[in-house]
């Protein structure tokens, strides 16, 4: 189902697989095995918060250091 831009046909709800929230608001993936994996919003955000960060990233000014 596409929204092609109008914005009051909602989604119909759906049950996050991740947290188990029903929300309109989701991302619908597909494996290979063309199972769906529904994604609330507020999940994908969350897993995509830190992925650009490098892995050795410090706030180093919660230590006292400030870099100049």
């Amino acid at each position: 189902m596409m929204n092609n831009g109008n914005t009051n046909q909602k989604k119909p709800l759906r049950r996050c697989d991740e947290c188990d929230r029903e929300t309109h608001y989701y991302n619908v993936f597909i494996k290979p095995t063309n199972e769906e994996k529904v994604i609330c919003w507020e999940c994908l955000g969350r897993e995509e918060r830190g992925f650009f960060a490098k892995k050795d990233f410090r706030r180093m000014s919660r230590y006292g250091v400030i870099p100049r």
